[in-house]
């Protein structure tokens, strides 16, 4: 039994606007910043969400992405405010963020404006970006937080602008799709973790390692057969696995193999 505890953090942030002029931070602001807890690939209840005053005006382009204005944030806290609650509530998680470079460059930037001399994010937290990640399971395709919620089937009603912890939550359920299931089957070589599961060989009855030809011999169990609507539930996701497929095919209508993970058996 693995007692390991698997901390991740997704992260997501609203600014100012963002320069023309490389670094896309330089003289911009954080305004919002979101992050959400999953401990042991499940959603908690613990989260981090602040609204900043900028001290400074924010573009009208970044004001038609969110919606947030100076007004509102008039009486909000300045980051040097919140700057050691973030740093203890990410410190040592595994960071999960859309487009990573945007935010840690904001987040680094924030930090060196502070008197404390904090290192980069990165020194505190490993970091895993969600972008580069849809880039590989779906060359060539669109791969937006809103394009990914629709490829997954993730309710994404609730975002009618850019909000920080809408996204963070939103992105969350992404990356557990993302990361779970049959995606990760075409990249055994990439994750040997993947090779800690069996397949139940339904004509021999046998339960057998992905990654060895060992078989356990099992007991004939019961079979709970589907009714008509839950096939056609079953059928329809099954489709959008082939569709999403970067090898264009459904393992789980080959109806020889059945995956399961050994640690719930």
């Amino acid at each position: 039994m693995n007692d390991k505890i698997l901390r991740q953090v997704v992260l997501d942030t609203e600014t100012t606007g963002m320069s023309k002029d490389k670094p896309h931070y330089k003289g911009h602001r954080i305004i919002e910043i979101a992050a959400v807890e999953i401990v042991n690939r499940r959603l908690t209840n613990h989260f981090f969400h602040v609204y900043l005053n900028p001290s400074r005006n924010i573009d009208s382009e970044a004001f038609s992405i969110h919606g947030i204005s100076e007004h509102f944030l008039y009486d909000k806290p300045k980051f040097s405010e919140i700057s050691n609650d973030f740093l203890n509530f990410v410190s040592g998680s595994e960071l999960i963020v859309h487009n990573a470079l945007f935010d840690i460059g904001f987040i680094d930037y924030e930090f060196s404006m502070l008197t404390n001399n904090v290192e980069k994010i990165t020194s505190f937290c490993n970091v895993i970006d969600t972008l580069q990640l849809a880039r590989r399971l779906f060359p060539g395709k669109r791969n937006s937080l809103n394009a990914l919620c629709e490829r997954y089937y993730i309710d994404n009603s609730a975002r009618r602008v850019h909000s920080a912890l809408i996204d963070a939550r939103l992105l969350a359920q992404v990356f557990l799709s993302m990361t779970g299931g049959q995606i990760q089957m075409f990249f055994m070589n990439d994750h040997p973790e993947i090779c800690d599961m069996e397949y139940y060989d339904v004509d021999k009855n046998k339960l057998c390692d992905i990654s060895s030809s060992n078989c356990i011999q099992l007991p004939m169990i019961r079979v709970i057969y589907a009714n008509k609507f839950e096939v056609e539930l079953h059928e329809r996701y099954l489709n959008i696995l082939e569709k999403n497929s970067s090898q264009g095919v459904c393992i789980w209508r080959n109806k020889k193999y059945i995956v399961v993970n050994r640690s719930n058996s």
